[in-house]
């Protein structure tokens, strides 16, 4: 599909956005509770709120495209973790042990810390990409 070549910039911006977007709403939930859910006032001294933090500061730096490449890395590493202490030890298969989205957003994150944030960015506005 050579058609969309010319938008790859602009469709790795996009990604950026909705992944930051998407990851974002761990962390708003857990320490705003918007939206309220069962993980909402979580402590900042548990591993799920370490990983909080990360979502909630990491989050709005890959939606904006502020210091993209290693707020991205931190949430791909964070989502290594995230996968391989609390998933994978109850079934190698991701389908059963619920981890799918950790694996997702750990592979997403690694490639937007290597390709970075694309044109639609305050990293580009600023220079820095």
């Amino acid at each position: 599909m050579t058609f969309l070549a010319p938008l790859s910039p602009f469709l790795l911006s996009a990604l950026r956005i909705a992944s930051g977007l998407l990851f974002l709403q761990h962390g708003t939930t857990k320490y705003l509770s918007i939206p309220a859910t069962k993980m909402s006032g979580i402590s900042p001294t548990t591993m799920a709120g370490a990983a909080g933090l990360v979502e909630l500061i990491c989050g709005a730096l890959i939606v904006i495209g502020l210091f993209t490449r290693p707020a991205a890395f931190l949430a791909s590493g964070t989502m290594a973790v995230a996968y391989f202490m609390a998933h994978a030890p109850s079934s190698f298969y991701p389908i059963l042990n619920g981890g799918e989205l950790a694996a997702l957003y750990c592979f997403v994150f690694v490639y937007l810390a290597a390709a970075g944030p694309g044109p639609i960015s305050v990293d580009k506005a600023i220079g820095r990409a």
